[in-house]
């Protein structure tokens, strides 16, 4: 690995490469969420997925790398060719890749962690890494035919602020789950956007704005970051709908809206 460590006083800082690719810098760590470095294009399949805009930073830009956090392996805007490519070349350097197990058996080298399961990685402040449910979509939509199996990940250490990521999951239910477990969550990166393949009508299969903000009220004072709001053809709401969402619910100065390429921080160091 090729951890740097983490001086007293270190806040969370995440940056925005588009889509749901964060660089995400935590206990002295630099923890990649889903690469997507592609150039716009479009990938066949049972449902055609089409990129609109390119990566507001190269995959170079993001090296080195501690750790990556791959919600789901089975869709291009989670993890797409030159993502595949990234993770190829970490895991060759020893990096850990963590997963769901349906990824862990497809890639090798990728570490498939089942809900709840945890992995700690050393440092000068060591971390646990915990998978936590997600559902990509409506009830059974987790069936391989469907959306198929994803995840979420949660991140703790010692005098640092704890960190949701929610992967590519629209249920609210497990939201609650995972705020309930852990209610020292600080900082909660949710992909939102609305997305919408058609395959489930009337539901979508990432957070509208409005289940962003129902999300911060299961989360108690947690701070809210969307991502996954751009990028792609197939998200039917912009990070506006979270903004007017969250004014809506009173709730604004929870938001943090990251800039595409700017490195912004998120939380400070915990007490």
């Amino acid at each position: 690995m090729t951890t740097t460590p983490a001086p007293s006083g270190t806040p969370v800082r995440a940056t925005l490469a588009g889509g749901p690719t964060v660089l995400l810098e935590y206990a002295g760590l630099r923890v990649l969420l889903d690469p997507t470095f592609d150039e716009p294009r479009s990938y066949e399949g049972a449902v055609v997925l089409t990129k609109t805009a390119p990566p507001a930073l190269p995959a170079d830009a993001v090296l080195p790398l501690d750790l990556v956090l791959v919600s789901h392996d089975q869709h291009a805007d989670n993890l797409d060719v030159a993502g595949r490519a990234l993770v190829e070349r970490v895991l060759a350097d020893g990096v850990p890749v963590l997963s769901t197990p349906a990824a862990g058996a497809r890639i090798p080298g990728v570490t498939g962690l089942d809900a709840w399961a945890s992995v700690e990685l050393d440092g000068e402040r060591p971390v646990t890494v915990t998978a936590v449910p997600a559902l990509h979509g409506p009830e059974g939509a987790d069936a391989p035919t469907l959306s198929g199996p994803v995840t979420g990940f949660v991140l703790e250490a010692a005098d640092t602020p704890t960190v949701y990521v929610s992967g590519d999951n629209a249920s609210l239910d497990l939201v609650g789950e995972v705020a309930a477990r852990f209610p020292e969550i600080a900082v909660a990166i949710l992909n939102t956007g609305a997305a919408d393949v058609g395959r489930f009508p009337g539901h979508t299969v990432t957070l509208r704005g409005t289940d962003a903000a129902e999300a911060a009220g299961l989360l108690g004072d947690a701070l809210v970051v969307p991502v996954h709001a751009d990028s792609w053809a197939h998200f039917t709401e912009s990070v506006d709908a979270v903004r007017t969402a969250f004014a809506d619910a009173g709730l604004t100065e929870r938001l943090v809206v990251l800039e595409p390429g700017t490195r912004t921080e998120v939380a400070p160091e915990a007490s």
